[in-house]
């Protein structure tokens, strides 16, 4: 990047989906902006325009005063011509694209499911299907694919057990999830233009439409048929609530739980020191856990609108203002995080905002830290060594991303 940068010219990577697929551009560019112009305008073609919130503090204040700031009309940055698209197609909402009072209602719905308490009971599940992830890397040969052969297999295998669908549903999953998340990379879309993005969508749409009709006639006891059953305000909830609930958890539920750990396993094999002090104490798992979600942060950014008039870091906003929440600067605030470049095993505090915070704090939250730790617990004590085998590749995306290439040369024993 260079040197002269402009802050317009930094401003810009937050609607470039290629600067999200090069750290070093991206985080070069929030630091300027975090020390010069905190709340920058941003102005592409094709996008939306908006004010980024850059600062920890910042964009911390407007996630917990989610009355002033509303999710509607934008939640997420998307090209214009794929807003339009999804709109006139399939305009499903889903719990991180509405507010208050059903934001909330929507909520309750499955809210018990991702409680700590609830969660335990898959634990031995998820320790099983993390065995079966590093059996799969032993069976490999020592070299493989991580991020497409273990780690999007592992989780989304998780959400299937969770939804009560069947494993050979997973390659289905796997293609609409990638498609959704991925319309801004050539490699991951199902094709150019909004189109593609739409035909998605409906599919989508047409899987979990059977899927609602198959589990009301017999409901069972899975997270899907409680979807498929559900009440809201005494009211059964309508198809398209049902649709965006579930699309939403096996898209977010998945695919930022696969970039965590992909891009985990990356940081520990290009920082092997932390590697070593994780293997020789596993009981610093937990906070590995922790820098691994802030050093990845999977969810880039959301979008919020002014409600009310408002002052935050020393700048006043109107009712209409758009502005886009840049959470992965954020989790390198160098105000909040010591030397926040530092891939840390041992970092505390670690007050990330990678699940988000206040009324839209991540539901999955709780998972995706335990899905985390059961693959860190059961890779560490087989890892003989690792190392890169090829450059890492991140997908071009400017809402959920990471890596979708992560070529390894590895030795782990068989289980």
């Amino acid at each position: 990047m260079p040197q002269t940068l402009t802050v317009e010219q930094a401003a810009r990577v937050f609607s470039t989906p290629g600067a999200y697929a090069d750290e070093d551009r991206f985080h070069a560019a929030t630091a300027l902006l975090r020390r010069e112009e905190p709340f920058p305008w941003v102005e592409v073609e094709g996008y939306p325009s908006f004010w980024a919130v850059t600062r920890h503090a910042d964009v911390y204040d407007i996630s917990t005063h989610h009355q002033a700031w509303r999710n509607e009309p934008r939640s997420v940055l998307i090209p214009l011509e794929v807003e339009a698209q999804q709109k006139q197609l399939v305009d499903v909402k889903s719990l991180v694209q509405i507010d208050d009072p059903k934001h909330r209602k929507m909520r309750d719905v499955t809210a018990d499911w991702f409680k700590p308490r609830a969660l335990a009971r898959l634990e031995q599940r998820i320790a099983s299907l993390a065995a079966k992830a590093v059996d799969r890397m032993a069976d490999l040969g020592g070299s493989c694919d991580f991020a497409t052969e273990i780690a999007m297999p592992f989780p989304l295998e998780v959400i299937l057990s969770l939804l009560g669908l069947p494993d050979s549903d997973y390659p289905r999953m796997l293609k609409l999830t990638q498609e959704v998340f991925g319309t801004a990379d050539a490699e991951l879309a199902r094709g150019a233009g909004s189109e593609a993005y739409g035909q998605a969508l409906f599919e989508f749409a047409g899987y979990f439409s059977e899927l609602v009709a198959e589990r009301k006639a017999h409901p069972t006891d899975d997270l899907a048929s409680v979807i498929a059953n559900a009440s809201v305000d005494g009211e059964p909830m309508e198809l398209i609530d049902q649709l965006s609930y579930y699309m939403i958890i096996a898209t977010a539920g998945h695919d930022t739980t696969s970039a965590s750990i992909a891009g985990g396993v990356r940081a520990l094999t290009e920082h092997p020191e932390q590697l070593a002090m994780l293997r020789e104490r596993p009981d610093l798992i937990p906070k590995a856990v922790e820098e691994i979600i802030r050093w990845v942060t999977p969810v880039k950014a959301f979008m919020r609108t002014a409600a009310t008039p408002y002052d935050v870091g020393g700048r006043h906003f109107e009712p209409g203002d758009a502005v886009l929440l840049s959470y992965w600067s954020a989790n390198r605030d160098e105000t909040v995080f010591d030397d926040p470049a530092r891939f840390d095993v041992t970092r505390e505090p670690n007050r990330h905002l990678a699940f988000g915070f206040g009324a839209h704090y991540c539901l999955g939250a709780v998972l995706a830290r335990m899905e985390i730790k059961a693959l860190l617990t059961e890779l560490l004590p087989r890892l003989r060594s690792i190392s890169l085998a090829g450059p890492p590749q991140l997908s071009e995306a400017v809402f959920v991303g990471g890596l979708k290439h992560l070529p390894l040369a590895y030795d782990v024993s068989g289980g």
